[in-house]
């Protein structure tokens, strides 16, 4: 039998999963802000910026966990025929996925999210205006969230809810919310999760 040693994906985890919790943090310091202020122009209701932005981070997310499942069932596909080892196959699958993370069709995520928002019951946009405007920030949090597929264990984005108790550990306040409010009245930013363990505080208004 041979001995199934670690893969190189394995081996560059812990400084992967840095960088890309980092490059997190900076999507919500520059390419947030960047498409909050580019919305703003359109819509004068603050509200619906930050859900617009806050559904986007989501969906972009979904969709790059969707389009990573096909993307990794394609490569085992491929690799099983031949492989002998002598790292196992799910390795081996990873270890590809890792050095060929340019394959991902980055821009079929995008035009998802964006389909997926033009029906959203929760967000408008003026008629005359697409979802594209923000295309940047959404290709962007695909690229992140595709690439922690690649991490083990994988990062996720919390899924939050309108009215749910807001919880300390997983959100920061924004600034103009209520301080005493228990109930997240909606969310700015969601948190970065890591086997359900909060490892990035999202961003939500509390108000009552």
């Amino acid at each position: 039998l041979r001995s199934c040693s670690p893969g190189r994906a394995r081996r560059t985890n812990a400084s992967r999963r840095a960088c890309l919790v980092a490059r997190f943090g900076d999507i919500y310091a520059e390419e947030r802000l960047d498409a909050e202020t580019l919305l703003r122009t359109y819509i004068s209701d603050m509200e619906m910026v930050q859900r617009i932005i806050y559904i986007a981070a989501v969906e972009s997310f979904h969709a790059a966990k969707t389009a990573y499942r096909q993307f990794k069932i394609r490569v085992r596909d491929t690799l099983s025929l031949g492989h002998s080892g002598p790292e196992s196959l799910e390795d081996t699958v990873l270890d590809y996925i890792v050095r060929h993370e340019d394959l991902y069709d980055v821009q079929a995520s995008v035009n998802e999210v964006i389909r997926s928002m033009n029906i959203n019951p929760k967000i408008s946009f003026p008629p005359e205006i697409d979802f594209i405007v923000i295309s940047t920030l959404i290709r962007e949090l695909c690229r992140v969230a595709f690439s922690m597929q690649t991490l083990v264990p994988p990062l996720d984005v919390a899924f939050g809810t309108d009215g749910e108790l807001f919880s300390e550990t997983k959100y920061h306040r924004s600034f103009d919310s209520d301080f005493t409010a228990a109930l997240v009245a909606y969310h700015v930013w969601p948190a970065l999760m890591e086997n359900d363990v909060v490892i990035v505080k999202g961003e939500a208004v509390t108000k009552r």
